[in-house]
């Protein structure tokens, strides 16, 4: 039985040898019949792309089977791949040889900027010079094969002027020019202008605002001439500003208002008008466009009834959109039309002392400025605002050196406020203790006092420094950032050296002298104003401020 096992051993194995050696041979075959399988795969659908492109019957169905394979092939950066089957194309089929040509510029711009953002430098700068002439050179042929009719044309127009602005070179200037020429000649007769909007949506991603104005104004333009409903220019309209398109939006609605202008009584136009007014009015966080917004609210007096279309939620949503766009006179003349229109409105403590806030440091009337201060002082409410124009009075008098007024409203102040309004009556006994201690206001405070009323800063108009906060209607304790942008005259080459003066109502921070800009919050309601004066070695650049409302 022994001997029996002994004889057996080595057969066994050798069975188990051969079998695994027959299943890795299976193995390899599988796997070679796989790759055989994947290869044959994606020549077969190389070529049934190839055949698509070939066989289509106008240039949109061509260029739809065009971006297929090239969206197949630049996914893993096969770029000259893509163009080695381009290339025989061009001479086979001579039909759609620009189409051909343009794919050859776009895929080689694509390339280039594929190599920078993967910093690829070695092939980036052995082939760079050869990828970019023939770029230039492709589009070219494709100008050269086509008009200004021809949305290719207009494309290719476009690729060619991204290169160049990309490049930064001699040529962006004539290339801007020549795409502006031929999209204006093509919008002429074109029954579809969507090339129009994409080149006026690069335009307008590259910041060329103006030539993106033009070519929106063109696009609209062709839409509003077409049968589209009123109905469906309004829709038009709200998705491209849902998409952040703002200025093409605003371009087809002005066309919406004007058809509606002739076509609606004054009834039914107010609340159209209303509904666009407050998609652009300001508002924290959202895309707003205060400037088109007022002009709307322009509209609604001249098309419908006048201000007595404007009820108390409308003309406080105007003061405010005003305010947030630096237009101060303006809005102070609204903020007083509420407050005597709807003297018990809840905005109307907003509404006075904003307007004496722009009164006294904007306007530098200190009379009506105190004036509308002396109304509030006058409520018997302890509103915010109340407490604070009862401390804007006491500034005033401490800077005019009435120090007798100013102790009367300072001590007003603390004992209406009692346990509220922290920030505000810290800010009261900091001046109480200035007078009681003989010393002047604050320097930061001062500079501001004296840049908004001596005759010798008369200069002054807040146009050289840029003031924002972000947002502006905040709850208790919410972040505010608090961003500053001074203009300054030219100096050549050494960088001039300011100072930022900040005062007022700065919540929780304490800016430093070099901070142009610092993070805030507001432990108590109310609208805070916040002061700033630029200065540089040669003196005063200039003086703003801005107001934030804590509720």
């Amino acid at each position: 039985m022994t001997k029996f096992k002994c004889q057996n051993k080595p057969k066994t194995q050798m069975t188990n040898i051969k079998t695994n050696v027959l299943l890795f041979g299976i193995c390899i075959l599988s796997l070679f019949c796989y790759l055989c399988f994947g290869i044959c795969y994606l020549y077969a659908k190389e070529d049934s792309s190839i055949q698509k492109i070939t066989q289509a019957k106008n240039n949109q169905e061509a260029r739809a089977a065009l971006e297929d394979l090239k969206n197949a092939y630049l996914k893993d950066a096969k770029f000259n791949e893509f163009i080695d089957i381009l290339q025989p194309l061009i001479q086979q089929e001579k039909n759609l040889a620009p189409l051909l040509d343009y794919y050859i510029a776009l895929t080689r711009y694509q390339q280039l900027k594929y190599l920078e953002e993967t910093q690829s430098w070695d092939e980036y700068f052995a082939g760079g010079n050869n990828y970019r002439e023939e770029l230039t050179a492709s589009a070219q042929k494709t100008l050269d094969a086509t008009a200004a009719q021809d949305p290719l044309n207009i494309y290719t127009r476009l690729l060619l002027w991204q290169f160049h602005k990309d490049q930064q070179d001699t040529s962006v200037e004539q290339a801007l020019s020549d795409l502006m020429t031929a999209a204006k000649v093509y919008a002429q007769d074109a029954k579809d202008t969507q090339v129009v909007k994409d080149a006026a949506d690069k335009l307008l991603a590259y910041a060329e605002i103006g030539k993106a104005k033009e070519l929106y104004r063109l696009y609209a333009e062709k839409l509003v001439n077409s049968k589209i409903s009123n109905e469906e220019l309004k829709n038009t309209a709200f998705d491209f500003y849902q998409k952040g398109n703002v200025e093409l939006s605003e371009n087809i609605y002005d066309s919406y208002v004007e058809r509606l202008s002739k076509s609606i009584t004054e009834e039914k136009i107010g609340p159209a008008l209303i509904e666009i007014a407050k998609l652009f009015a300001y508002k924290d966080g959202a895309g707003n466009d205060p400037a088109y917004a007022e002009r709307i609210f322009q509209k609604i007096e001249v098309l419908s009834g006048g201000k007595d279309s404007f009820n108390e939620e409308l003309i406080y949503m105007r003061a405010f959109n005003l305010e947030k766009a630096k237009e101060y006179l303006l809005a102070q003349d609204k903020y007083l039309d509420l407050a005597k229109r709807y003297p018990g409105s809840k905005y109307a403590d907003e509404a006075l002392f904003k307007a004496g806030i722009i009164s006294t440091y904007i306007v530098r009337d200190l009379k009506s400025g105190r004036g509308y201060f002396e109304k509030l002082a006058g409520k018997k409410s302890t509103a915010p605002q109340v407490i604070s124009a009862l401390y804007q009075l006491g500034l005033l008098y401490q800077w005019e050196e009435n120090i007798t007024g100013a102790k009367e409203y300072y001590a007003k102040l603390v004992e209406r406020a009692g346990e509220d309004f922290s920030d505000t009556v810290t800010l009261a006994q900091e001046r109480m203790k200035e007078i009681a201690e003989q010393k002047p206001i604050e320097y930061n405070l001062k500079t501001f006092l004296d840049a908004s009323f001596k005759e010798e800063y008369s200069n002054l108009d807040t146009t050289k420094v840029d003031l924002k906060s972000n947002p502006y209607l905040i709850k208790k304790n919410e972040s505010v950032d608090v961003h500053s942008t001074p203009y300054l005259s030219p100096s050549g080459c050494m960088q001039v050296e300011v100072e930022y003066l900040w005062s007022g109502h700065t919540g929780t921070a304490n800016p430093a002298p070099d901070d142009s800009s610092f993070n805030t919050a507001y432990p108590d309601t109310g609208t805070k104003e916040i002061n700033l004066v630029v200065v540089s070695p040669s003196g005063i650049i200039d003086r703003n401020l801005d107001m934030v409302d804590a509720r």
